[in-house]
This record gives C-alpha cells, sequence and structure tokens, in this order.
C-alpha cells in the first residue's frame, strides 16, 4: 500500500507521477468526514441554546487541543525517539500513549469534578516532563516544528472549517463563494514567471509551526463535506418529525444491489483509470456510471432516497469539475495536491457514504461494518495507536520478529499489515463499547 508520487520498488517521492491510489484516499476523505460533522455538532449546541462566544471558545479550544495531539502524537513515536529502539524506548512509546489517556480522555459525568481535574493534571504534568526530560537522534530536545503535519492541517481545518460553516450555515451561496475565494488563492500561487502578494501571503505565517495559508487549501474539500453535512442533518430532522407509517415505499434488493453497484465501481475505476491513465475510456466510463446513477434516484420515494439524490447531484458536480481539472498541474496528484485531486476526492467521498448509508440504514446490516463504526467513533487513539501501541506491544512480546519472518513475501508481508491493522482495530473497538473515548 502506497501513494502514488512514491512507488515501490525504491519508494522515493517522485512529484511528477500522476494518479492516485487507495492511500490516497485516506486523508481527504477524512477531512470530508469532519466537514460533514461541523453541522451535526455545531446545531446541536446551538439548539442548546450555547452562545456565540462559547461556540467560538468551542472551536479555539478543539483547534489548540489538536496542535498539542499533533505535537506530542509526533514526539512519542518510537521511530521519532531512537532510529533503531531498544527495550526501553518500546516502553516509553507506551508511557506517551498512556499520558494521551490522562489528556484526552472523555471521563464519565458520574466522576466527582475533583477526581477528573486530578487525573487531567497528572497528565499534563507527564506530558510536560516528557517533553522537557526527551532527547532525540539528532541530539536536540522538544521542539514545535516537531509535529504531525496530517494533524496540523486537521487543527487547521477544525478551526477554519467550523467558522465557514458557522458564518454561512444559512446561506448556501455565501459558502460557496468563500470555497470560490480559497480556489482563486490557489491558483494565484501557481508557479509562474512573477508572484504577486498573494504568494507572499501564501508564504507568510505569524506562527508557522500551526499556521500557513497554505493549509486553507484543503477546505476545498471540507466545504463539500458541510454541504453534504447539512443534507445529512435536514434527512435526521425529517427521520425524526415523521412516524413509523410515514416512511415511504421501500424499493427491492435488485435496486438496493445496483445503487452499491455504482457506488462501487465509480471508485474502482477511478482509481485504476487515473493511476493508469486511460484517461478518455475513464473519464466516459465515470460518467456513464454517474448517468446511471441519476436515473436510478430520479424519483425519491422516501427521505432517505432523496439524502441520496441530492448527495449524488453533489458528488457528480464534485467528480465533473474534478476531471476537468485532471490534465491540469500534470494529472491528479495528493503531492503535491491539485486541483483536480479536492474535488475528485470530495466526489469519491459521497459514494462511498451511500454506499456505506445503504449497508447500514437501508440493509439493516450495522453489524457487518461494526468495526469499522466502533474505529471511525475514535479516530484519535486509532491514529496514535497504530504506533504507539501495537508496534510497541508486538515488539515487546516478539511477536513482531516472527511476522517479519513470516513475511518473506509481497502477499504475506500483506497480511502481516492486515494481522496488524486488524490488531489495532480490535484494541479500538473494544475502548469505544467500554465508552473511553479520545476527545478535543
Amino acid at each position: 500500500m502506497y501513494h502514488a508520487q512514491v512507488p515501490p520498488p525504491k519508494f522515493e517521492f517522485n512529484a511528477q507521477l500522476p494518479g492516485i491510489t487507495w492511500v490516497d484516499l485516506v486523508f481527504p476523505f477524512f477531512l470530508f468526514s469532519m466537514g460533514a460533522a461541523f453541522p451535526l455538532a455545531l446545531h446541536r449546541r446551538m439548539a442548546e441554546g450555547t452562545r456565540k462566544w462559547q461556540l467560538g471558545w468551542f472551536v479555539a479550544e478543539r483547534g489548540l487541543l489538536l496542535a498539542f495531539f499533533a505535537l506530542f502524537v509526533e514526539l512519542i513515536r518510537p521511530y521519532v525517539l531512537s532510529k533503531e529502539p531498544t527495550f526501553g524506548v518500546w516502553f516509553q512509546a507506551l508511557l506517551g500513549f498512556f499520558l494521551l489517556f490522562c489528556v484526552l480522555t472523555r471521563f464519565p459525568r458520574s466522576w466527582s469534578r475533583e477526581l477528573r481535574m486530578a487525573i487531567r493534571g497528572v497528565g499534563w504534568l507527564g506530558v510536560v516532563l516528557f517533553c522537557a526530560l526527551t532527547k532525540y537522534p539528532d541530539g536536540g530536545g522538544f521542539s514545535l516544528h516537531r509535529s504531525d503535519i496530517i494533524i496540523v492541517v486537521l487543527a487547521n481545518m477544525a478551526v477554519f472549517g467550523s467558522l465557514v460553516w458557522m458564518f454561512t450555515r444559512e446561506n448556501l451561496l455565501l459558502r460557496l463563494g468563500v470555497l470560490g475565494i480559497v480556489f482563486a488563492v490557489r491558483m494565484s500561487n501557481l508557479p509562474g514567471p512573477t508572484q504577486g502578494w498573494v504568494h507572499e501571503l501564501w508564504q507568510w505565517s505569524p506562527v508557522p509551526w500551526i499556521y500557513r495559508l497554505y493549509y486553507l487549501q484543503y477546505l476545498c474539500v471540507v466545504i463539500p463535506g458541510t454541504i453534504a453535512g447539512d443534507l445529512i442533518l435536514r434527512w435526521m430532522k425529517a427521520q425524526s418529525s415523521r412516524g413509523p407509517g410515514e416512511q415511504g415505499r421501500a424499493r427491492s434488493s435488485a435496486y438496493d444491489i445496483g445503487v452499491m453497484g455504482v457506488m462501487i465501481c465509480l471508485p474502482l475505476l477511478l482509481l485504476v483509470g487515473l493511476k493508469t491513465r486511460w484517461l478518455v475510456g475513464t473519464t466516459i466510463g465515470a460518467f456513464g456510471l454517474c448517468i446511471v446513477g441519476l436515473l436510478l434516484f430520479r424519483k425519491a420515494l422516501n427521505p432517505t432516497e432523496a439524502l441520496y439524490k441530492s448527495l449524488f447531484q453533489w458528488a457528480t458536480y464534485w467528480l465533473i469539475l474534478g476531471l476537468v481539472f485532471e490534465p491540469y498541474e500534470g494529472g491528479i496528484k495528493k503531492d503535491h495536491p491539485t486541483l483536480s485531486y479536492y474535488f475528485v476526492t470530495s466526489g469519491l467521498a459521497i459514494f462511498v457514504f451511500i454506499l456505506f448509508s445503504i449497508v447500514i440504514d437501508v440493509a439493516r446490516r450495522k453489524s457487518w461494518v461494526r468495526l469499522l463504526i466502533d474505529n471511525g467513533q475514535n479516530p484519535m487513539i486509532a491514529y496514535a495507536g497504530i504506533n504507539n501501541f501495537s508496534i510497541p506491544v508486538l515488539h515487546l512480546t516478539g511477536l513482531l520478529g516472527l511476522l517479519n519472518r513470516f513475511a518473506s513475501s509481497p502477499w504475506l508481508g500483506f497480511c502481516k499489515g492486515v494481522f496488524i491493522t486488524a490488531f489495532t482495530a480490535v484494541f479500538v473497538s473494544l475502548l469505544t463499547r467500554l465508552r473511553i473515548f479520545w476527545r478535543t
């Protein structure tokens, strides 16, 4: 599993290679999901009477905690602590992981306020001591510039994406206007013989360790996510206001299978076609599948189908926009992200959402994807757990050595990856079912 710009066998970065892989969908799908969550989380707080200044504080606090997470999760990684981790380094990595439980876990309300504050205080004290005492292979200690860039971007999106939705929640045209401005800023910073004030603003930052205008280009994924979130919120309200006998006529299983087939084929076609550069056939095939999808959704018989119809129309628009931009900047790429990448992946995120929604909300097969849901509800533990729980535990127990000897071919190596991922997923699922969550 690799990014398209870091291909085998040498896995060396080549910015000239166009195309996307499965791995390249993870980051934009997470950004899209974050955008879709803003209307659900912030609308609930507004409905509860939360004042605007309190909402602003909530957004700022969330951004600051994500900024802390970006710093600390990088500092505690075993291979950041040492290029050749020893027995002590694995325990040090596990200690850092444990401290995050003290700082980020949402404790039960039934616990006394004093107990919750004491645990939180111990956690923050441990974090400060860890940062002050730890030395790294380069000879240095704690640095604001030693951070996880993925979480840094997510921290920026948590703040600016929330603010965009809050100020445009009742004006979709204005939100699309903000997207247009972000798009224009991104276009104005393309390499050329002359660079103007936009380029200078793009490069400048009062706090470069956490903010750059460059990061705001990912609003091109987050804002489409907020539009989807608005549609989901409207659907949830419609569902709650209708009685059991008012849900509308259900479709046949064949219809659901047909829709799911379109949702599966579109990502498959685009991933394979854009990676192998079968551009004409891929574009024609994608347009054809979109037409089939639009025909399937042309008449909504219930609120859920109305949701799918609206989402699919937006997905088709984002996909067409992305494919039209595909030749621009040398083809679609994640690194460095192209205009095509933002919108193609936004469309794909909606297709995948519809697919899973049919499995969960229509077919009532939630148990099929229970493991994914549990990890999706606890993403921060899942993100840190692979490096700071699974790998150290497997090393300390000697299981990783056995797995390394077992992985003597590409497919056996794939099986090793599946085992480590499943090990982490089951651990996170267990914590979710025990109601142990990390929250900002």
